[in-house]
């Protein structure tokens, strides 16, 4: 296949990521991966969004790459939210979600003028989730809109069945078990273990509506994954949807040497450089890195139950914890008195805030993931070969670990079934005790054969996954077959 190249420098993608760090920051590096490709490249974002991304907004203006940021003023009082509250990890409140979805609304008109405003006019509007106007805004323009969730193409096929044959909506209760159809597999789950669109809801219904109806008017999808981790999913699920779908990931291998793994992102809490000594002292495969994302609370019983599996596992680890600025008096004590030893050979390596996860997980010293399964770390880890140990919470984690356990073979499951609700933490008691963390660790880490074939699997997928974004790959072809599709159009208008 040919490359794009620079015969297509008329292009111009505008890029509308969600409204989360976890949407952003691949949008972004989809943004780098047009850049790369001769096509220009403008990033829409809110004031407060960019903010928290500078570094990777610096890193990016110093490539020389033909991308540009520009910022919208976010109406967070006109919506009833906190000045400054901008994303869906910022909300105090689960309860603020359809707040934030209102306020998301009235980005139209901005943005309306601010592509009649553009030198270069848009070819293609690639939009997050939840934007339901865009299409709309798109066809005005004459240029074509496509959707990017940040989801797998598993769970996108999965979904689409859950939206097109609603078993979800015949059980009688959140909890009763049944199965998604047209699955090559037997796969049940419960409503409650579903993403939000899913678990009928009455306060979300709305967004959830109009979400639905927004991707149905998307002229494609664009999935951060590539063929042989989810091998005929995006097929399926073009077939399914009548839309082009297209696997360009990972983009977190858009990320080339430790200077770039370290400015992806916000600013670490950690200095970068801090993260490697202390690898570095490691044996190789033998750190677990256990992380769960910018949006999971757990109840101060839990985390604790949780540090002290970590403990119990005598495997050194690195644990991030992110929303410690909220942590409880007691948890507080308790990790100081167990867990901050500053010696840089110590077994336990605590991250308060934001981690260079790239760069972690690709680091020889690492040998396993404990996670919540949230497809951008999933992506992250089988990109580096590194097994996981799951341990989902919402939206699209439980059936993304049904992909990583029982479909790939590279994880196992701690083995949670119930789902958290977002950003909220009960406030007693712990799900999971120490003995089943420590056994997760013992079976991720050690294991026997059954270990050893995980690894392997996990070895193979990442260099299937370096030949993806390769020239000739998988992605590599997938992104110019975008790239000359939306140059097609534009030659039409």
């Amino acid at each position: 296949m040919e490359d794009s190249g620079s015969g297509h420098r008329q292009l111009h993608f505008v890029l509308l990521p969600w409204l989360g760090t976890s949407h952003t920051i691949p949008m972004i590096d989809i943004g780098r991966m047009l850049a790369e490709r001769g096509v220009a490249v403008t990033v829409v974002m809110t004031p407060a969004n960019a903010a928290r991304l500078s570094p990777t907004i610096s890193h990016i203006a110093d490539s020389g790459l033909a991308i540009r940021f520009v910022t919208l003023p976010f109406p967070s009082a006109e919506a009833g939210l906190p000045e400054g509250c901008e994303s869906f990890d910022s909300l105090p409140s689960f309860d603020m979600v359809p707040n934030l979805y209102y306020a998301s609304k009235l980005l139209r008109h901005p943005l309306e003028v601010l592509l009649r405003d553009l030198t270069v006019a848009p070819s293609c509007i690639v939009s997050g989730m939840f934007y339901s106007w865009t299409p709309a805004v798109a066809r005005e323009l004459g240029v074509p809109c496509f959707i990017f969730h940040g989801f797998g193409a598993f769970a996108l096929f999965c979904m689409h069945n859950l939206y097109c044959y609603k078993p979800h909506e015949s059980v009688s209760s959140p909890t009763e078990p049944f199965a998604i159809p047209d699955l090559p597999f037997p796969f049940e789950i419960t409503r409650q273990r579903l993403p939000i669109q899913f678990q009928l809801l009455p306060r979300f219904m709305e967004m959830c509506e109009e979400g639905r109806e927004g991707e149905l008017a998307m002229d494609g999808i664009i999935v951060n994954s590539f063929d042989e981790l989810e091998p005929g999913y995006a097929a399926r699920l073009a077939v399914a949807s009548g839309k082009e779908v297209r696997p360009i990931g990972p983009v977190s291998l858009f990320c080339r040497g430790s200077s770039d793994m370290a400015a992806r992102g916000q600013k670490p809490s950690v200095e970068a450089s801090r993260c490697m000594q202390w690898l570095d002292s490691m044996k190789p495969r033998s750190v677990v890195y256990v992380s769960f994302g910018s949006l999971a609370r757990f109840a101060p019983a839990q985390l604790m139950e949780l540090g002290h599996g970590l403990l119990a596992s005598r495997r050194p680890f690195i644990w991030v914890i992110n929303g410690a600025e909220s942590l409880s008096e007691e948890v507080e004590q308790w990790l100081q008195e167990k867990l901050e030893i500053k010696e840089v050979d110590s077994r336990c390596l605590l991250i308060r805030g934001w981690a260079p996860q790239v760069m972690i997980l690709s680091h020889p010293a690492v040998g396993g993931f404990m996670t919540h399964s949230g497809w951008n770390s999933t992506l992250e880890s089988a990109s580096a070969g590194v097994p996981v140990a799951s341990w989902p919470l919402f939206a699209d984690q439980f059936i993304n670990q049904k992909l990583i356990v029982d479909v790939l073979g590279i994880g196992v499951a701690v083995g949670v079934d119930t789902s958290v609700e977002l950003k909220q933490a009960p406030e007693d008691g712990a799900s999971v005790t120490r003995d089943e963390v420590a056994e997760a660790i013992e079976r991720l880490m050690g294991g026997g054969e059954e270990g050893e074939e995980r690894r392997r699997k996990a070895k193979e997928l990442a260099e299937e996954a370096r030949k993806a974004v390769a020239k000739c790959g998988s992605s590599y072809d997938n992104l110019t077959l975008l790239i000359e599709s939306v140059a097609q159009k534009a030659k039409k208008n």
